[in-house]
Order: structure tokens, then sequence, then C-alpha cells
């Protein structure tokens, strides 16, 4: 007689997690495609404008401030239509969006009439979509997955955003080279057709928008940041996301020109010391849930935040007369690793919270008042930095904007925030 075991057949083995939900897979897929796409045109817009075109600096800082002013002109506005609308269409139209108007690139390129307005439009089309699409896509989440699986998911699209920041400027590169930046960026326009394609095939039904009494379409744009600032565990972490993005706006225009121009990196040193920023993100998205779990969300804010600040004091240190290069790029590569891994952490978990606490009416435009106090925030610390660094000095700016980054944290440590569990 044989063993009753060996007669039934045996089990598949089940797949952790969200890795189970077949329609979440479709979102993390499209999104991993799309975002390593993204890094193609991150890349590759600026450099047909330097390598195609010639542009000069000014033109260089028109067409890098116009992503940054899609965030403050339409940001709020998204909420207010993310609320009003289904998510999932908006998403489907954003990238559809991108798709046509990235594509435009190379289209162009090859009929010999590409110019700079035309790199200024689509500049401007696409971050006025990517706004839409972000704000879009942190509201639908809540509504693809249960509540107890939000962190995960988060974690494992922030992982999707990590492997890309890895992965993007090396492949750029290689496809700048071989087949020039205008027809790269054509690669990016077919990830918004896969991602479009991905969040088409989901399944799952998505619940009406809640519906809400009639408003002034000012009160109704501004109901987000009300919301943010009248609640007690919001309101630190927006307070702190703002100071923390004016001064990593100082730090943006000037890290390539400091390593470069100041340190004298090689671009070989300077790209491996940037790719390091990839890995510690990954890192920290792999472990974001873990971390919590162990130590509480109040104590994980906190940690985070001072582990970003304090990293990031040693970019202005690695200028110090007479140390050796060496130095300088230990000083530059403990930030990029252990800075970005830390604040992927934070992110993970701000993102949570806020989908958490969040009526499903307003949480549009919470995130879009998130958005516009992070990103938002972000290109005036750039303008600030760039006027200092004239006045002051490179280095000088710099460890003032790495101060500005650990004093952020005062509002975490001075809010009920820091208790939670």
């Amino acid at each position: 007689m044989r063993d009753s075991a060996t007669t039934e057949p045996a089990l598949a083995p089940r797949l952790p997690g969200l890795w189970a939900n077949p329609d979440f897979v479709k979102l993390w897929s499209g999104q991993t495609i799309s975002e390593l796409g993204s890094r193609i045109t991150r890349e590759g817009l600026p450099l047909a404008a330097v390598l195609v075109l010639h542009a000069g600096t000014v033109q260089m800082g028109f067409l890098t401030a116009l992503g940054g002013a899609a965030v403050l002109v339409f940001g709020l506005l998204a909420g207010v239509w993310v609320d009003r609308l289904r998510r999932r269409p908006i998403l489907i139209a954003a990238d559809l969006g991108r798709a046509a108007i990235l594509a435009s690139v190379p289209v162009a390129a090859v009929a010999g009439v590409l110019s700079m307005g035309q790199l200024y439009a689509v500049a401007a089309l696409a971050g006025i979509l990517t706004v839409f699409f972000d704000v879009a896509y942190q509201s639908y989440l809540p509504a693809l997955v249960d509540r107890d699986q939000i962190l995960e998911g988060n974690s494992k699209l922030a992982l999707s955003s990590s492997i890309a920041e890895i992965a993007g400027p090396g492949l750029t590169g290689v496809l700048v080279q071989l087949i020039t930046a205008p027809i790269a960026i054509l690669f990016d326009a077919v990830s918004f057709l896969f991602s479009a394609l991905m969040v088409l095939l989901i399944r799952k039904p998505e619940p009406p928008p809640v519906r809400r009494e009639p408003e002034h379409l000012l009160a109704e744009t501004l109901a987000g940041i009300r919301f943010i600032f009248g609640n007690p565990a919001l309101r630190p972490l927006a307070l702190r996301s703002a100071t923390l993005f004016l001064f990593m706006g100082f730090l943006g225009p000037l890290y390539v020109l400091y390593a470069i121009q100041i340190l004298h990196l090689r671009p070989v040193v300077l790209g491996f010391v940037i790719a390091l920023g990839g890995v510690g993100a990954m890192i920290g998205s792999v472990v974001a849930p873990r971390i919590v779990q162990r130590f509480g969300l109040g104590a994980t804010f906190v940690a985070s935040s001072l582990v970003q600040g304090l990293t990031s004091l040693l970019i202005p240190l690695a200028g110090t007369p007479g140390m050796a290069p060496a130095f300088a790029v230990a000083c530059l590569m403990v930030p990029q690793l252990f800075g970005d891994m830390a604040f992927m952490i934070y992110y993970i978990n701000e993102l949570t919270l806020r989908q958490q606490v969040a009526p499903e009416q307003v949480l549009g435009r919470v995130n879009a008042g998130m958005q516009l106090l992070a990103r938002g925030i972000w290109p005036i610390g750039a303008l600030i930095g760039g006027s200092l660094a004239a006045a002051i000095g490179v280095r000088s700016t710099l460890a003032l904007a790495a101060t500005g980054v650990v004093l952020s944290t005062f509002w975490l440590l001075a809010s009920p925030l820091r208790r939670l569990r």
C-alpha cells in the first residue's frame, strides 16, 4: 500500500504578501518600467538640450525649473480632480498623455525640427501630467489593497523607484551614446504605454468617489492643506517636509559643481557615488516595514530624519583643505548610501500614515498638499541656494543646507508624533 502523501498533488508554493495579489503586481510592474523610463528622460532631456541644441546656462536653468513649477501651479488642483473622479482613469490618461508628449521629441529630432521651445513644452506638460499621476496613484493604492497591506504596498512601489535610480543613469548613458539623447527618450514613451496597459488590466473595481456637499472652489482646493495642518500627526510631518526640501534645494544645483570643480572628482567616480544613493534607497524600501514594526512609528521618523541630517554634514566636510581625495569620496559616499536609505524609510512610513489617517473624500487633496510642501518647495530652495553660493561660496552654502536638514528634525521632536507607536 502506497503512502497517502505520495498520492496527493503537491501544493503550489504560495507567494508572500502582495506578490500573491495579481492586481497589485500589475500596478507594480507598470510603475517599475515607467520609473526606469522616467530616469532616461530625466537625464536625456537635458542632454538633448546640451548636445543637440547647444543650450546655455540660462536655458538649462529654465528647463529644470519647469518641472518644479508644475507642482506649484497644478499640485492642489490635481488633488481636487483626484477626489472628484475615479483614480484609475486618471492614471491611464496621465500615462497615455506622457507617452504622446515624449514621443514628439524623437519624431521632431528625426525630422530635423527639434527646438528648445519644444523641449520647454515637453518638460512643462509632462511635469503637469506627472503631478496628476503621482497624486492619483498615492490615493488609489488604499482602494487596491487591504488596509493592513498599505505599508507593504508603498515599500514595494518604492523599491521600483530605487531599482530605476540604480539602473537608469547607466542605461541612459549607453542609449545616448548609441542612438542619441532625443531617440533615447522614445524608450520612456513606450514605458508609459506599458504602464497604462498594466493599470487598464487591473480587475478589481474601484469604488465611486465619495459624494460631498458642493464647496467654493478655493475652499475645496485648500481642504487638503487645512486637513494637514489640523491633524496633529500630519502637521509636524508637513512642517518637516517643507523645511527639509527648502534646504535640500540648496544642494540640488550645487552638488555636481562642488564635486567636479572644488573636490576635483572624476565623472566616473561621481557616477559611482551617486549610484550608491539608489542602493541605499533600495535597502531602505526593503527594511522600512521591519524598522517600524521593531521600533515604532515615532522613533522611526525621528531616527531616520536625524540620520539623513547628520550624514549630510559630511558633504561640506569633504572640501576640508589638505585632506586626501579618498577622504572627500568617503564623505560623499556616506550620505548617499545611509542618507538615502534613511530618507526612503521615512518617506514610505510618512506616505502610509497619511493614507491611513486622511478620509477617502479628502485623500487626494492631502496627498497633493504634501507634494506641494516637498517638490513645490524644492525649486524655491534651488533659487535661494544659487544666490547664496554666489555671495558666500559653494562650500559655505552646502554647510548651511546640511545644518537646515538637521534642524528640520525639530518639528518631530517638538510634537507628540515622536511617541507614536
